[in-house]
């Protein structure tokens, strides 16, 4: 979708300063936001692309002005209560319903790191065409999705070469919507940095974006 996060290419957000020796945590509320998201992941309530989702679909002047765990934290209210996990007045008093249903089993403490080191890969096995070789030139499709896309704004419309197939993928734009797993071949595909941003970029710069086959079209 084109919202506040897809800031690739956009100026006057300020100089990043990283800070690596800086805290892990500001806040002992971004500890428990971490927590909560990494446990609901775990049993399965959300998929990691419908989280993804949430948080894009923070509005602009919130997104902004929030932190990094600020837009986490938004985007869970906004889950707990669309999967019914939470009601909306339980949101807002910050107390459960009398007699509201608990999840079981609860993810222990012992439970957290074998569920993390599980992970869950994107892979897939299904045998589909490929559409592209390496060395083909392509073009990022010029589409503007209501929905979750990987495919960053600033590349649509524009004409990269294939640098190498990756494989089958599950295709994030359907998983999010739809919960669905559908497979899709993914390449990288090399954009000239001129191409994405013209003739102030440098002549041997180049982006290299991952990216499914629903969003290239050949060039001829």
């Amino acid at each position: 979708m084109n919202g506040a996060h897809d800031l690739g290419g956009m100026h006057g957000f300020g100089a990043v300063d990283p800070d690596p020796d800086g805290p892990l945590f500001h806040a002992d509320w971004e500890r428990r936001v971490l927590a909560i998201n990494l446990a609901l992941g775990a049993i399965g309530a959300w998929n990691l692309d419908q989280k993804r989702y949430a948080v894009e679909n923070v509005p602009a002047g919130q997104y902004f002005a929030a932190s990094y765990y600020q837009r986490w934290l938004y985007a869970l209210d906004t889950l707990l209560v669309e999967k019914g996990l939470l009601t909306a007045a339980e949101l807002a008093s910050g107390k459960a319903a009398p007699g509201s249903e608990k999840h079981r089993p609860a993810l222990l403490a012992a439970d957290v790191k074998p569920a993390l080191s599980r992970g869950a890969s994107a892979r897939m096995d299904d045998d589909i065409p490929v559409r592209f070789k390496v060395g083909d030139t392509v073009r990022a499709r010029n589409i503007h999705p209501r929905g979750h896309t990987r495919l960053p704004r600033y590349a649509r419309g524009k004409t990269g070469r294939i640098m190498r197939h990756h494989g089958v993928f599950l295709f994030p734009d359907i998983h999010a919507m739809e919960s669905r797993r559908e497979a899709q071949n993914c390449y990288a595909v090399s954009f000239a940095a001129r191409e994405l941003w013209g003739d102030d970029a440098g002549p041997g710069d180049a982006v290299i974006i991952d990216l499914w086959d629903p969003y290239l079209e050949p060039v001829a």
